[in-house]
């Protein structure tokens, strides 16, 4: 089945400049495009590509349609990034080859479990006793989802994901540890994401909670009890320990690390490797790694930073022997 540009504005608006019945053979990056191909291009330091790229047909802004169309046919459309997202949905729905519904044989849903009718489970999938899949909600292959856990509708889960593992609970007994049972288990709303090899963990008591249209990359850990507000992302190798409480519309950089029982705000959004030590409660941007250096510079600062409180003292000492200027 053949998709043309002409019907791509009709179905999701925007400005056509050129061949309405070009047909499009695939979507590519600029760089590599060529004729037939759609792309686009939102970053204005990159126009020299218009110029150079081959593309049939390219989705600009409003700032960047003059240019475009002096290369060749355009979509004009006031956020380009999100009109390709579009595109790449509409792609799918017209090529289909997404995962279709039903339980694939090889997959376990055990008794008591409901899987709505227009979900997907994929291959050698495990869906606990009182576990719900809701509405269109698809998983992929591999995919754990522990007793009595709770997926809404519309989500994905990634292979490999792990949705409801005990959370990492231990009393001390004596030099050794004693499992406290994890009791809880975990709600997830709709539209959430869930990338690969992502494990959330089942609450002790109360249950472990995402909210409408979370984003998780591959190779996260949500500790248990946690609660993620809606419309929150992380990216790859985040790490959020047991009973942080995240706001709605926050992101998190890659390999960023969260500590246990803190808050944040909404619209916090915390850069790449960073480590939360303490409650944020204001948003804005918070970064906190110190910055990558030769070793043996890096050593010597490090080895400085130790004594960070004694040079403080001493100066404050100074200060107070020292005339005051302002008199």
């Amino acid at each position: 089945m053949t998709l043309r540009t002409g019907a791509i504005v009709q179905a999701l608006g925007g400005e056509l400049f050129g061949d309405a019945d070009r047909i499009v053979t695939r979507l590519a990056p600029l760089e590599h495009a060529r004729a037939g191909e759609l792309s686009f291009l939102v970053n204005p330091r990159l126009t020299h590509l218009l110029a150079e790229s081959q593309a049939g047909c390219v989705i600009v802004g409003p700032e960047l349609a003059e240019v475009a169309r002096g290369c060749g046919d355009c979509i004009v459309a006031p956020n380009p990034h999100l009109y390709f997202a579009q595109v790449t949905q509409l792609w799918r729905r017209v090529h289909g080859g997404g995962p279709r519904p039903g339980i694939h044989r090889s997959a376990v849903v055990e008794e008591g479990a409901f899987v709505d009718p227009s979900a997907s489970v994929g291959a050698l999938s495990f869906v606990g006793r009182g576990a719900r899949i809701g509405a269109g909600t698809v998983l992929k292959e591999r995919v754990t989802v522990g007793e009595d856990c709770i997926i809404g509708a519309r989500c994905l889960v990634q292979s490999g994901a792990v949705i409801g593992g005990d959370g990492f609970g231990f009393a001390p007994d004596e030099g050794r540890w004693a499992k406290i049972e994890q009791l809880g288990a975990v709600r997830i709303g709709d539209d959430v994401e869930i990338g690969a090899n992502t494990c959330i963990d089942r609450g002790a008591l109360d249950d472990t909670v995402i909210e409408d249209g979370v984003k998780l990359d591959n190779l996260i850990q949500i500790g248990h009890n946690c609660h993620i507000g809606r419309h929150t992302a992380m990216a790859g190798c985040v790490g959020v320990a047991g009973s942080a409480r995240i706001g709605a519309h926050c992101t998190v950089g890659g390999a960023g690390m969260i500590l246990g029982h803190l808050s944040i705000a909404d619209h916090v959004h915390i850069s790449s490797a960073s480590i939360v030590t303490r409650s944020i409660l204001k948003p804005g941007h918070y970064t906190g790694f110190f910055p990558i250096d030769e070793n043996g510079a890096w050593e010597k600062n490090a080895a400085t930073l130790k004594h960070i409180h004694t040079l403080r003292d001493r100066l404050k000492r100074l200060e107070r022997l020292l005339p005051d200027k302002t008199e």
